[in-house]
């Protein structure tokens, strides 16, 4: 393993094949969920894969990414779960400290602009439940490949903040601004089919099969043109791009929300095992 992710230690990192670098969630006992360190390492490993000439291709169990040649990430999750979203300390951190709410809207922001900006392709590999900011990195992908047990949800209305992270930049290009609206604002759950059947996602797959093609996918990729490959990505992504200001805004507005008695229902009710009793007055 190259020295260079020796600080990525929340994130289990392996070689699956030649030049394929393998990122893996691995909390099983908390179904992957993402606290404030492994935000931060998930935030900066993406400028160090760019800059790797040794990977061709990186796998996030549930997403495959590349340097050198073409790279193709892929993420994916340890146990049941591609992710779970947000630790409930973190979010906590976020209700009660002003100085945290700013330092996790700038990480959020380069999280995104660091997998749009990264020039090898990524390879999501989303298994189980995919929740929230666990979601970053398997939507945004290059190639999203989901079980078909997969079962995605965006969950930040239901926790009392506004849809941020990735979803005002992507949902709307993949699968429309009324399926958007519709689980955005809804947290209605989508399975594996259905994600592929509107757009969300690229591929759903049996779940046997779904480490194997990702897998296959990332090998596909760098072995190919590499240079046509990452351009092709870069223009493809002025998609994303463009529409900087509505994920820049989106964003601070979550943020935003955590200063508020919504989020702190939110919290309460997911801890709780409770439906939420959310304030029936809004200042909006």
């Amino acid at each position: 393993m190259s020295n260079r992710y020796a600080a990525y230690t929340r994130l289990k990192l392996d070689y699956p094949a030649e030049r394929i670098l393998r990122i893996t969630f691995d909390r099983p006992e908390t179904y992957n969920s993402v606290d404030a360190e492994t935000h931060t390492q998930l935030t900066h490993i993406w400028r160090d894969i760019d800059s790797d000439p040794d990977i061709s291709a990186v796998i996030v169990n549930g997403v495959a990414v590349g340097a050198g040649l073409v790279v193709g990430i892929l993420a994916t999750g340890a146990g049941k779960a591609f992710s779970a979203g947000g630790d409930f300390e973190l979010i906590k951190s976020l209700l009660d400290n002003p100085a945290a709410r700013m330092a996790t809207w700038k990480e959020a922001k380069d999280l995104v602009y660091n997998v749009i900006n990264c020039n090898k392709p990524i390879i999501s590999a989303i298994n189980g439940v995919a929740v929230g900011a666990g979601l970053v990195v398997g939507i945004l992908a290059d190639v999203s490949i989901c079980g078909k047990s997969a079962r995605i949800v965006d969950g930040h209305t239901r926790l009392g903040v506004a849809a941020g992270d990735v979803a005002c930049i992507i949902w709307p290009l993949l699968c429309g601004l009324a399926k958007a609206k519709y689980y955005l604002l809804t947290c209605k759950p989508l399975s594996g089919e259905e994600a592929e059947r509107i757009g969300l996602v690229s591929l759903c797959v049996e779940d046997a099969e779904l480490q194997s093609i990702a897998l296959e996918t990332a090998q596909d990729l760098a072995t190919g043109a590499q240079s046509a490959i990452r351009w092709t990505k870069y223009a493809l992504n002025n998609w994303l791009r463009v529409n900087g200001p509505l994920f820049d805004t989106s964003t601070a507005l979550e943020i935003l929300g955590f200063a508020g008695n919504e989020a702190r229902e939110g919290l309460a009710s997911h801890l709780e095992k409770r439906k939420p009793a959310f304030p029936k007055d809004c200042p909006i």
